[in-house]
């Protein structure tokens, strides 16, 4: 069994009750020794439950927030405070508050972290019968939202269960977010740097329909999916530009070389003009505003025009079978139209493949293999 006296537990609460005592205690059972307990502006009566534990467990160092300023803001005050005066410690692990985490798992995740080196994640199984249907229904969507638009692979979007090694702590102090977005913005900042992740299966826990949660649904599923559909909103509008920009090229270049090349030559030789000005200014948007890519120039320039290039081919080929069957007149309106139609159905292929190819960090950020 690891040893996992390197290891810091990050215990963030917010008006706690007696599970609270009882998270700690399963801690302290199973091999934990140094619990960073962060008190975010929890009422007065509830206070007594942070001094006792303190005052009861030489373990345990408490971290106070005069006001509520949210879960994201207390990571990061344990986070920074790691860094501060844990100069020899390997890391840390994340646990909730409300006994929904079991110590053993919690035990797992480290035990897979120190072997692996790797961020990992405490996932729940939320097909068991056990899980309230709320949580099912938003999990389930949001997995899906996060692997169509982020190119994220995730079976538990929320699990607070999280074991960081060491070096990637100063990354996680600087992801933007105090509240319940920050831990989705964690996910997006292990993506955009290429921080590989591993998933460790875990308990499913729901105490009372998870009531004692401090989750808003409405509030804070908004700033979730606001996060992550930014991403995609971004894209969309760079494309729009882009394709703006391609399709008046591509009918001023038709309307050009009308009287030299005509045919499959004539939708080639515009679309290729068209599509290499429209294709560099889409290139530099996405690398620096979309994507935010710290792959190099060159490097991501090779995959994106490796991509553009059967994508035009395709484009031309596609729009001119279409116009043939359709029996339209090159440069006409309708030529045009079926232009922009083949267009959009090759942008979201192109999106799919930009997300986890061409812009994707040199590092490997899918989940890898599930652990028991």
């Amino acid at each position: 069994m690891a040893d996992l006296s390197k290891i810091s537990v990050v215990l963030p609460s917010l008006d706690p009750d007696e599970k609270l005592t009882a998270v700690i205690d399963g801690l302290l059972s199973h091999g934990f020794s140094d619990i960073i307990l962060v008190n975010d502006g929890s009422k007065q009566e509830n206070m007594h439950f942070f001094t006792d534990a303190a005052q009861a467990h030489p373990e345990i160092h408490l971290l106070n927030h005069e006001v509520n300023r949210g879960k994201g803001a207390a990571l990061k005050t344990a986070f920074t405070w790691f860094l501060e005066n844990r100069p020899d410690a390997l890391g840390v692990v994340t646990v909730d508050g409300d006994n929904q985490h079991h110590p053993e798992d919690t035990r797992a995740c480290c035990e897979h972290m120190l072997e692996t080196g790797r961020i990992t994640l405490g996932c729940r199984d939320f097909s068991l019968p056990q899980v309230p249907a709320r949580s099912r229904f938003g999990n389930k969507t949001t997995s899906l939202v996060f692997k169509l638009f982020c190119g994220i692979k995730l079976s538990d979007t929320q699990t607070g269960l999280r074991a960081f090694p060491r070096d990637t702590l100063k990354l996680m102090c600087q992801v933007a977010g105090d509240r319940f977005e920050y831990e989705t913005n964690m996910l997006l900042a292990m993506k955009t740097n290429g921080i590989p992740f591993d998933e460790v299966k875990i308990r499913t826990v729901y105490i009372e329909e998870n009531k004692s949660s401090h989750f808003h649904w409405l509030k804070d599923s908004w700033r979730i999916y606001k996060l992550i559909l930014a991403h995609f909103f971004r894209y969309t509008l760079s494309s729009l530009v882009s394709s703006i920009l391609d399709i008046s090229l591509f009918h001023l270049f038709t309307r050009l070389l009308m009287g030299s090349v005509s045919g499959l030559a004539l939708d080639a030789a515009a679309t290729g003009l068209a599509r290499l000005i429209s294709s560099l200014f889409n290139f530099f948007v996405n690398k620096k505003v979309v994507f935010r890519s710290g792959v190099s120039t060159g490097a991501a320039l090779v995959r994106y025009y490796a991509l553009a290039v059967p994508m035009m081919l395709a484009q031309a080929l596609l729009t001119d079978a279409a116009s043939s069957v359709l029996r339209l007149h090159q440069g006409s309106f309708l030529h045009t139209l079926v232009y922009a139609v083949v267009m959009t159905v090759l942008y979201f292929v192109s999106y799919s493949i930009q997300q986890r190819w061409v812009f994707a960090p040199n590092k490997n950020t899918s989940r890898g293999n599930d652990h028991e």
